[in-house]
């Protein structure tokens, strides 16, 4: 059942806290009763204190309201104070749970999904919750009950006047039920355009030198400017539903006081009713009608709230990865002997991209990747390292199935440096204690020895304390890579995967970080993508990937002889 269901937002959000809601209720019901007080005491004012000039009656009715404010007062403040809080507090949890669900997604849904998407979906979507736990739902609750005291009130008046009043009302109040079925969906329209319009946004400015690169900021702002239009079309339709709900409100509010000043100035002039009863019944009316046009405003909020947790929903529906009942394996400790028996995968139905694949990658050996761009390289290697799941065949982990161990038993063995070297905002030092944050000093100084870090560090003033800016765009290529490569040996992983890693350093570097990677290597399972050819001659083994396929298998020597596909790209690259 979805979660935008009355039932599931009352059982998920409003029942656990029934006890602080329960208080608002009360809070609300003392508020608007003590806002009954005035327009009661201005029938004692008109026909008894200005009539007999009765000095004692009007000390008690100024005392009467006075008293009735200063409630009004307290218990407004104490009902904002707490629901607004708990609102918040909400709206924190269900980022939060968001946050944690979205993260633990697979990878091939963050392959599908923009970024700027999830952002917006994580701090915007949640945002409307705030009018079903805050003072939203329950100011929509108060004024239903001072719309009927108020209304009891008035039939105790003058039936036939109340009768009157309550036409246009009726009207309103059918007509704003249609107008929020057609708003609600137009809410969700909004926020899909929103998150369309954030994640374009968050591309362009992580790919800014891009863009001034290719003198592109012209096509951005054109790009931008559209999709900003797009919501501004969503809102204007938005806007003139509620602008139709508040114009309609507006006339049939005019409609019922021509109403009552016909009906009831009669009734006066016949003396059916006194003038005291008048301007009562007229207090009392306002404090009827009030509530029902505040509770088509909290309507609209609340049809928001709802939207948002539609979308909310669609994300919460997406399978986490890991969650299936086969993964009951928990891995204590691994030699590393990986095996991929008749491995197919595909991104798209229909078109494979690794096609019965078969190896075994022994404890402790090295695996090198090799074929043109799009072969299916970095998808093996995914596969792997579990990002990626088979449509059919079986990779095993010591002979036991990949898809049977719990992925954390399994990562938790598993280091990464990824073609795209992603680092965080902070410091070097914080980017390489990453995967183990609680590393010792020493444990660091001899990762970025062995990734020659201090190379270039020790040029900077503030050494590893250096700030490196998002994605690391303050340091070169070549650095970032060292970053994330010191990152790696700290991880001390028994599975290493180097995706291009050595493809950002120029000669000397590359020199240099082959040298730490021999011997990060040793004894560890390494499975190496690199389109550099000389970078893997030593690897204990070459596959040759081509469509998906392994078309070759051997070491570089017996690879060269064959005079096959690989003899064609070494030689290819060695003339380059």
């Amino acid at each position: 059942m979805s979660l935008s269901t009355v039932r599931q937002v009352f059982w998920d959000i409003i029942w656990p806290r029934r006890s602080l809601i329960l208080l608002g209720l009360a809070l609300i019901i003392i508020n608007r009763i003590a806002g009954l007080v005035l327009p009661g005491s201005t029938k004692y004012l008109i026909d008894d204190v200005i009539v007999n000039k009765d000095t004692a009656l009007l000390e008690m009715i100024i005392l009467a309201v006075g008293s009735a404010i200063l409630f009004q007062a307290i218990t407004g403040f104490a009902l904002t104070r707490l629901l607004s809080v708990e609102a918040q507090s909400l709206i924190a949890q269900l980022r939060g749970q968001l946050q944690k669900h979205i993260i633990h997604l697979p990878t091939r849904y963050f392959d599908n999904t923009r970024s700027g998407e999830l952002v917006s979906r994580i701090m915007s979507d949640v945002e409307g919750v705030r009018n079903l736990v805050g003072t939203g739902l329950v100011q929509l609750i108060g004024g239903i009950l001072t719309s009927i005291v108020s209304f009891l009130i008035l039939l105790n008046i003058n039936v036939l006047l109340t009768l009157v009043s309550l036409v246009p009302l009726v009207l309103f109040s059918l007509i704003s039920l249609q107008a929020f079925k057609r708003i609600r969906p137009i809410f969700r329209e909004r926020g899909k355009a929103n998150a369309e319009v954030t994640g374009r946004l968050t591309e362009a400015l992580n790919g800014i030198r891009v863009i001034k690169g290719f003198h592109a900021e012209k096509r951005e702002e054109r790009v931008f400017e559209e999709g900003v239009d797009s919501i501004f079309q969503i809102v204007k339709r938005s806007l003139t539903m509620t602008a139709l709900v508040t114009g309609l409100a507006t006339l049939l509010m005019g409609v019922a006081s021509v109403g009552l000043m016909w009906f009831g100035g009669n009734r006066i002039i016949e003396d059916v009713m006194t003038v005291g009863d008048f301007f009562a019944f007229t207090l009392y009316l306002g404090f009827m009608i009030g509530p029902i046009i505040q509770m088509s405003n909290i309507g609209s909020q609340m049809t928001e709230a709802f939207a948002g947790l539609d979308r909310m929903e669609e994300v919460l529906g997406q399978e986490p990865e890991g969650t299936e009942p086969s993964r009951v394996h928990a891995l204590d400790s691994i030699d590393g002997n990986i095996t991929f028996e008749n491995v197919s995968f595909s991104y798209e139905e229909g078109k494979m991209v690794v096609k019965d694949a078969s190896f075994e990658a022994s404890a402790g050996s090295v695996t090198a990747f090799v074929g043109s761009s799009g072969s299916g390289k970095t998808t093996m290697a995914g596969l792997a390292a579990s990002f990626l799941k088979p449509d059919s065949g079986t990779v095993r982990v010591d002979g036991v199935d990949l898809a049977t161990i719990r992925l954390d038993s399994y990562r938790q063995y598993l280091g990464v440096v990824l073609q795209d070297e992603f680092l965080f905002e902070g410091t070097i030092r914080e980017n390489i204690l990453f995967p183990r944050p609680e590393a010792t000093e020493s444990e660091v100084e001899s990762a970025i020895a062995a990734a020659h870090v201090k190379e270039f560090t020790d040029r900077f003033d503030e050494g590893l304390e250096t700030v490196i800016g998002e994605r690391g765009v303050k340091l070169s290529g070549g650095q970032r890579q060292r970053v994330a490569i010191a990152r790696a040996l700290l991880a001390d992983p028994r599975v290493l995967i180097l995706d291009e890693a050595t493809s950002n350093l120029d000669t000397e570097s590359e020199s240099y970080i082959q040298e730490s990677l021999s011997h990060l290597m040793e004894g560890r399972t390494t499975f190496v993508i690199a389109h550099r050819l000389s970078t893997i001659r030593r690897a204990d083994q070459i596959l040759v990937i081509e469509d998906g396929q392994i078309v070759e298998q051997g070491v570089h020597d017996s690879l060269i002889a064959s005079e096959g596909r690989y003899h064609r790209l070494y030689t290819y690259q060695a003339r380059i």
